[in-house]
């Protein structure tokens, strides 16, 4: 009896450590909730749908290069304890009209904009730049449901939104 919960034990001690980090810093699997991404994810989300889940990359976003169109899991600027999934509009230095073209904004160095693909989406729009510290991860597969299993491609964005000289 003593060598099982011997193993036991050795085993949990090994194993919960391991997959915590794993997951901490390679990747894991998320569900998509709401609206702010459809059509690209959650495009049949309705009465007696479900949502998509993606593999969202952790490693990929240590060294804070990110790409105009990917899209990228943060914590929410305005409410810490919420994620949020959005797209990657534009970088630092970078202008961007805002979504109801009304002004230009110049990201600040250390920032990304970012937007849902959905015109009822809160994203910069509402709280503006995004410290690229709080991006925590890069979707990069729809891994649920089968019907929708595809590699999350970088999609291209209109050029009369950004202004910069590197832009897309």
């Amino acid at each position: 009896m003593m060598s099982w919960t011997r193993y036991i034990v050795g085993t949990v001690t090994f194993v919960v450590p391991a997959t915590a980090t794993f997951l901490n810093t390679v990747g894991y699997v998320a569900e998509v909730r709401g609206i702010s991404m459809k059509p690209c994810l959650n495009p049949f989300l309705g009465k007696y749908s479900v949502s998509d889940y993606v593999h969202l990359n952790k490693w990929g976003v240590r060294s804070y290069k990110f790409e105009r169109g990917e899209i990228v899991s943060l914590l929410s600027p305005v409410n810490p304890g919420e994620k949020l999934i959005k797209r990657v509009v534009a970088l630092e230095g970078d202008g961007v009209w805002t979504r109801n073209m009304k002004k230009v904004v110049t990201v600040p160095q250390g920032h990304i904009w970012v937007e849902g693909d959905h015109r009822k989406s809160l994203d910069s729009n509402s709280f503006g730049p995004v410290p690229v510290a709080l991006v925590n991860g890069r979707a990069t597969h729809i891994v649920w449901p089968p019907s929708r299993w595809q590699r999350l491609s970088v999609c291209p964005l209109s050029k009369e939104r950004v202004i910069s000289p590197f832009a897309i």
